[in-house]
């Protein structure tokens, strides 16, 4: 049964979170000093990371639906819905593959996290440098290629209520430069584990992971990347429900 944390579990469990993510964060960046970190070292890092922070927290998830297969050459991008901090922990225990967070630039910022991020290949894409958002899309191109899936969330903030908001364009049009296909993420019940503006923590609580049908941006060519837009909103909502 889902429970809400008293307060000094949920100093523990808080605590904890954020002293295994600092450890990580240090081994991976120790890593990075004797060489680049190979694909394999970062996956197990990345989710090893994510299993020890979901299970700190209790909790009991399921995935329903099938992922396809990402080693097919084509390129992939996984557009989850934003609501809680868990949804990059709990897309990284639940979906198979090199699953790589497109990151927001302010979070190369961050002490440690960063730096450690970076040095996992989780790229960033800075739409107001023209010249260094041509870069970041080539690495894009270059990660995917070599069979890394691009997490990102559509909506662009987090929702308070579990809700699906409105979907940001921006994504499409990167799926659409890159020609990737689209995997549909929704995850649901997950916003209940730490509630937004609360500091609530609710422990043993049931996360349900669902994976649409994938959709080819190449199916939707020039303007019509409005239509796949469309297209993965409905599939989201519908999971969702």
């Amino acid at each position: 049964m889902a429970r809400s944390a008293g307060y000094w579990q949920r100093q523990w469990v808080k605590a904890a979170s954020v002293v295994y993510t600092v450890l990580c964060c240090m081994r991976v960046i120790v890593l990075s000093w004797f060489g680049r970190i190979s694909q394999a070292q970062a996956d197990a890092a990345m989710r090893g990371w994510a299993q020890v922070i979901i299970r700190l927290s209790q909790i009991r998830w399921r995935v329903h639906g099938e992922a396809p297969d990402f080693t097919d050459g084509r390129r992939y991008m996984l557009m989850c819905n934003h609501s809680s901090h868990y949804d990059i922990p709990m897309s990284l225990v639940a979906v198979p593959g090199s699953v790589r967070m497109l990151a927001k630039k302010e979070l190369y910022k961050i002490p440690f996290f960063g730096r450690a991020i970076r040095a996992c290949g989780n790229p960033a894409i800075d739409r107001e440098n023209r010249q260094q958002a041509k870069r970041d899309l080539d690495k894009a191109k270059a990660l995917m290629e070599q069979g890394i899936v691009l997490w990102m969330s559509p909506e662009g903030t987090r929702s308070p209520d579990g809700q699906l908001q409105s979907l940001k364009r921006g994504g499409f049009l990167l799926a659409a430069e890159t020609e990737a296909i689209i995997v549909p993420v929704v995850i649901k019940g997950v916003h209940k584990v730490l509630p937004a503006g609360t500091r609530e923590l609710n422990l043993g609580q049931d996360v349900d992971v669902f994976i649409g049908q994938p959709l080819d941006s190449r199916d939707y060519p020039g303007r019509a990347y409005r239509q796949l837009m469309q297209q993965v909103e409905t599939q989201m909502r519908e999971l969702l429900d």
